[in-house]
């Protein structure tokens, strides 16, 4: 599969280049960035091709992957999937509900195959573990703790896009990829903006009659950041295993289900609609946080 990178930024360079290029089944073949520059620098470190039309690039691959800000991102791909190209796309989906949308139907129509990197979901043991405790019942409730250092440290990361919109876009999008496949769907959402810097406490009523309680912040102290994850239930305690794989790894694993969708034509669990649920309970929580 002949596929190009939309992106430049420190996610581009630490994950998703790497990953394309040492992909065994993926023929990396260019960078479009919003900077020419920068794209050109990329593009060179990797022995592809720049391009200054993100349109000519669609046209030269079969699928495109994405590490761009949410609000960028919806845009390209709605562009993308009518070109005919599958999506290799970044949580969040988009950053209003409408975007998402947008791309969910571009990619429905175009029959192209969607899959968006939720980090967890793609590391072999957290993966097993979802699977694993999804298919436990009773379950009672949940807490999950994302907990980033982001903007209290010299991290690359502290980027334009997540001090606009704070832990609850960036870290939750992780938090939700682990407790919806095995609480169910949200019914009720409820969010309240205690503690310092961007942390925001979340409460969700599943579908399944369990509740959830998630805490996100990128202002933690360093030595305090972390994921951990949570459940409690007729079974006993289950806790989310830790995975220290790295994001490359997990990024090859995501193109590689993103191949299996493209051949088989099987929608994969974390495709575009799941992507537009979770920018749906961002936009819920995210509306009583700014009422506050």
């Amino acid at each position: 599969m002949r596929i190009g990178l939309l992106g430049t930024g420190p996610w581009a360079q630490l994950a998703h280049a790497p990953a394309l290029s040492g992909h065994e089944e993926l023929d990396f073949v260019g960078v479009w960035g919003r900077r020419p520059e920068a794209a050109g620098e990329l593009a060179e470190r990797h022995g592809v091709r720049a391009y200054d039309d993100a349109d000519e690039l669609f046209a030269d691959v079969d699928a495109v992957a994405v590490a761009l800000p949410p609000q960028v991102q919806a845009g390209l791909a709605v562009r993308a999937a009518r070109a005919g190209c599958h999506l290799l796309l970044d949580k969040p989906l988009a950053a209003t509900v409408p975007e998402g949308r947008a791309v969910v139907e571009a990619a429905r129509e175009a029959g192209v195959a969607s899959v968006v990197f939720f980090t967890t979901r793609f590391q072999p043991g957290a993966e097993a573990w979802i699977a694993e405790q999804a298919a436990v019942p009773g379950w009672f409730t949940a807490r999950a703790q994302w907990l980033g250092a982001v903007f209290t440290s010299e991290s690359p990361f502290a980027t334009p896009w997540r001090r606009e919109k704070g832990a609850l876009w960036d870290v939750g999008p992780h938090a939700l990829s682990v407790l919806l496949p095995v609480l169910g769907d949200v019914r009720n959402v409820t969010a309240a903006a205690y503690g310092p810097g961007d942390t925001a406490h979340v409460v969700l009523d599943h579908a399944g009659g369990a509740s959830s309680t998630l805490t996100l912040s990128l202002t933690a102290p360093p030595a305090a950041a972390g994921a951990a994850v949570e459940l409690r239930g007729e079974a006993g305690v289950a806790v989310l295993p830790e995975d220290s794989g790295g994001a490359v790894p997990a990024l090859r694993r995501a193109a590689d289900a993103l191949l299996t969708a493209a051949r088989t034509g099987r929608p994969h669990a974390c495709d575009a609609a799941f992507g537009l649920r979770v920018t749906e309970v961002l936009t819920a929580a995210d509306g009583l946080l700014n009422a506050r």
